[in-house]
């Protein structure tokens, strides 16, 4: 009788065991088919021809956020063609592609190296990339295929290669001295960030090109500093907002995200105290600040105009369409001035004394920016086109630019 019930208990068990592993294949088989459905396994194929490289080692390497990590090589032939599967850590998913039907996969850094050239690329959904080039002049000669991002990555990796040159001739020109070779070197950096902003972080921050300009080095130190230069701390958050909404769940979101807020606190400007006669009032800045001469030579900030609801207007006096637009922003000024609204309008015109002239009986704020849009704030606030306005609410929290609006006055009436 015991026996009987013993074995009927094993059997009880082995059923129990038969039907968790029938479970656990289960779980495994629709996780699989999730990773199939949402964009194919997480893996890319690389292919290519180096020409020249007979007999060299061909590394691929991904470069992850803990460093470079090899993750795959071969030893090329005497024809120099190549071709791998390469894993992919497992990625996080990206917002899905309506166009596609599916999801698709968080952008990802790779390189391939031969010796100590390099070749820069970009992995989102790809699955085929392919790799043209001669053994010398590798990381600059080389032609990319079946990414688009990674073709805007070579540029930026040309310029950079040409700032290094630019710092090496430095040191042969004899006729500067230390300081103004100094300052030389300084101006250079300037240049190329400005390009870097202008050209590829600003137009597209979703890209993967945008988030690979905000990391290029020179001698081992980045080139944008997050901590502590504000412009560039901003040039952080712009791609942090965009590969949130792109990328929520991916570890480099988290990471740009991270360092941008970190920068968003360790530059927010220290707190203005004002003594008013009904007792201290504490204001602080949230906006990109600006500060540009009037015609009287003072600089006038965007931030002393924190109290009222601001209309930020980018303009030149020079277009034809100036007057008319004039006539719109004194009738806007004169319904609204009385309740607090405020008017900061940043010329783009080099010519100062035509700015003066046109600037002299108009009653808001009117400063000049002759660098036009060569300036880093024109950059920042994304100005491509003149004119372009923004509605600043007060406490200066940048609210709307003119493509969101469709009622101007709606819009001021809102935020009074």
């Amino acid at each position: 009788m015991r026996n009987r019930q013993a074995s009927r208990l094993n059997q009880r068990v082995m059923t129990g065991v038969i039907a968790m592993g029938i479970i656990v294949l289960l779980v495994c088989f629709l996780f699989l088919s999730m990773v199939s459905c949402s964009g194919g396994a997480p893996s890319f194929r690389l292919s290519g021809h180096v020409s020249g490289a007979a007999d060299s080692m061909l590394v691929v390497e991904h470069a992850s956020l803990e460093g470079v990590v090899p993750v795959d090589s071969v030893r090329l032939s005497a024809s120099g063609e190549f071709a791998l599967s390469i894993p992919r850590d497992m990625p996080s998913l990206g917002a899905p592609d309506s166009a596609a039907g599916r999801q698709l996969w968080a952008p990802d850094f790779y390189r391939l190296r031969i010796g100590r050239r390099v070749v820069n690329f970009a992995v989102d959904s790809t699955e085929d990339i392919t790799v043209e080039a001669p053994l010398e002049g590798l990381a600059s000669a080389y032609d990319i295929h079946g990414n688009a991002a990674s073709r805007t990555m070579k540029t930026i990796a040309l310029l950079n290669l040409q700032l290094q040159t630019q710092f090496r001739g430095l040191d042969t020109i004899t006729s500067l001295s230390a300081l103004e070779k100094v300052e030389r070197a300084r101006q250079l950096v300037a240049n190329y960030k400005h390009t870097l902003m202008r050209d590829y972080i600003i137009p597209d921050p979703a890209s993967p090109a945008a988030y690979f300009a905000l990391f290029q080095t020179l001698g081992g130190a980045m080139l944008f500093n997050p901590e502590t230069e504000r412009a560039d701390v901003q040039a952080f958050a712009a791609v942090a907002t965009q590969w949130q909404e792109h990328y929520p769940h991916a570890q480099r979101t988290e990471n740009v995200c991270n360092i941008a807020m970190r920068g968003i606190a360790n530059t927010r400007p220290a707190r203005v105290v004002e003594l008013q006669l009904d007792g201290d009032k504490v204001r602080e800045t949230g906006i990109i600040d600006m500060g540009f001469p009037d015609i009287n030579g003072r600089e006038r900030r965007l931030s002393e105009l924190a109290d009222n609801v601001v209309l930020l207007d980018f303009t030149t006096y020079s277009a034809p369409q100036s007057k008319e637009r004039t006539l719109l922003l004194r009738d806007l000024y004169q319904r609204y001035h009385a309740r607090g609204f405020e008017i900061y309008q940043v010329s783009l015109d080099s010519d100062s004394h035509f700015w003066k002239t046109m600037t002299e009986a108009l009653p808001w704020v009117c400063v000049q920016c002759a660098e036009g849009f060569d300036n880093d704030i024109v950059s920042l606030y994304g100005v491509t086109s003149l004119p372009t306005f923004f509605i600043v609410g007060r406490g200066s929290e940048l609210k709307a630019r003119d493509s969101q609006i469709t009622d101007i006055r709606r819009a001021i009436e809102d935020e009074l």
